[in-house]
């Protein structure tokens, strides 16, 4: 009889599978089963060798690849078990900080910013240090926000409640990023990068905290070692102090966020810092040709931080790869409408058959532009994530400002739609919110008989939020959304 578990993997996908102690190093090609295999594994710990599912944790890079990791762990031991620790880096940190960030003074509905909230609070700080996007731009200033948070010690600064509002400094980056920390800390509020900062610094300053965590993570899976950075590789290596059960899978090949941290290095040298790890070369593809493959193997052999591997397959040869190198931009983009011209002609093809990959978004101008003009259809998959759209940040922040009042939120919804309350408004209300050290919407309402603030569209906003937060009481989520739309006047800005 065959164990569901276990069948279908080869002989290195096996041999990941079952070697479940200490420090594990898989070096996974592409296409080589790297999701079977890990997958597997944790349905193995838990079903075969008994563990509970909520001593292991799996971090992953993506959202998607987390859901698509506990779909399969469900199809191979059901849906009984506690999934929720195989995981992105940042779900597990949100987790860890709502448990254990009170031990540094912060509440446990804390804010988590994304990009468009960043920009906001940007957009606060352009307007105190009266600088525009001809100084900075935001993107600038985000990429200037996460290194520095990468290699400085902001962390300790801003947890001894200390201001940056006496530093002094010429550059301008610096005042920028010295007023964001400012207006985080005032909201409490946290950024992506601060997810995992604050974990570590946590778990590295109360040793209560990091012990109890300790013993909770039997078994530790890395999925997309390559990638990790140090702050993430420290957390995991932390975690696995006491058990020492740390598996790493990845491939040094596929690195792709160096520009952002990754260092592959602790894959590669795994086995320096680990000496009695197992390493395993999971090196069958199948999901390509031997001709890919063979040019595959052929470029990766001159990258430089590597573990050596040749990918092997079972596949028939297929067709030959054709490389294509244009002059520039255009004749490139031309070619490529030329030869889904010739596929439709020769292969008997469906424009729905072919597949445009490119490296970034900014690329599809050209190749849009040479479609257009050769009258070939087509369809842009990817774009904006649903919780970046406007509409859906629109009705999340006016949520956030009945439960936290926070000034991000705020700043989006108090003149949205439009209730005729401009700069001089805000820059007044920020002032006294300043010398009063509290929030915009409390700020407003114990001064709203100011001569700058005494206007009719601020007194239906807080009547709105006075209104929201009664109805909060009582209402079901979905229904107090319905009405924040109607009640703010957004499901007419929409229809409109």
């Amino acid at each position: 009889m065959t164990d569901p578990i276990l069948e279908n993997l080869n002989q290195k996908q096996l041999q990941a599978v079952k070697t479940t102690e200490g420090y594990v190093r898989v070096i996974a090609g592409a296409g080589s089963g790297k999701t079977k295999a890990l997958t597997s594994r944790f349905a193995y710990i838990v079903d075969r060798l008994g563990i509970n599912s909520s001593n292991i944790l799996c971090v992953t890079f993506t959202n998607k690849a987390a859901q698509e990791m506990k779909k399969r762990v469900k199809m191979l031991i059901g849906d009984t078990y506690d999934v929720s620790l195989i995981t992105t880096y940042h779900g597990f940190c949100v987790r860890f900080l709502r448990e254990e960030i009170n031990k540094i003074q912060y509440p446990k509905n804390f804010i988590i910013l994304d990009a468009e909230d960043q920009k906001t609070i940007l957009r606060e700080v352009f307007n105190e240090l009266d600088i525009n996007s001809k100084n900075l731009t935001f993107k600038q200033v985000l990429q200037f926000i996460s290194k520095s948070k990468g290699t400085s010690d902001y962390l300790s600064y801003i947890l001894a409640n200390k201001s940056f509002e006496d530093e002094k400094t010429d550059n301008l980056s610096l005042k920028v990023f010295h007023k964001y920390l400012d207006k985080q800390k005032r909201n409490y509020a946290l950024d992506f990068d601060d997810l995992i900062h604050f974990t570590v610094y946590i778990l590295n300053t109360y040793n209560e905290v990091l012990v109890k965590w300790q013993e909770n993570m039997h078994y530790i899976q890395v999925d997309e070692a390559q990638d990790s950075s140090d702050s993430q590789f420290e957390l995991v290596e932390m975690l696995s102090h006491i058990h020492q059960n740390l598996f790493v899978v990845g491939d040094p090949d596929q690195t792709i966020y160096e520009w952002r941290g990754a260092k592959p290095e602790y894959l590669v040298d795994f086995d320096k810092m680990f000496p009695n790890c197992e390493t395993i070369i999971m090196n069958q593809n199948y999901r390509s040709t031997p001709n890919i493959l063979k040019v595959g193997n052929h470029i990766i052999k001159n990258n430089k931080i590597r573990v050596d591997k040749d990918m092997i397959t079972e596949k028939p040869e297929g067709v030959e790869v054709v490389h294509f190198h244009g002059k520039n931009d255009f004749e490139e983009s031309l070619w490529v409408a030329s030869e889904i011209k010739q596929i439709l002609k020769t292969e008997k093809a469906n424009y729905s058959d072919i597949t445009i990959l490119y490296r970034a978004n900014h690329i599809s101008r050209n190749i849009e532009q040479s479609l257009i003009k050769e009258n070939i259809p087509y369809t842009i998959f990817g774009g904006v994530k649903f919780f970046e759209r406007k509409e859906i940040k629109d009705v999340l922040s006016l949520l956030r400002l009945i439960v936290t009042g926070d000034n991000i939120s705020f700043l989006r919804m108090f003149n949205h739609p439009s209730r005729g309350l401009g700069k001089k408004f805000i820059e007044r209300l920020s002032y006294l919110g300043r010398e009063q050290n509290l929030s915009l919407l409390k700020t407003l309402e114990q001064n709203s008989t100011d001569k700058e603030l005494a206007k009719k569209g601020a007194a239906e906003f807080l009547g709105l939020i006075a209104e929201l937060k009664e109805l909060a009481k009582t209402k079901s989520i979905s229904d107090l959304v319905k009405e924040i739309l109607e009640r703010s006047g957004l499901t007419a800005l929409y229809r409109k």
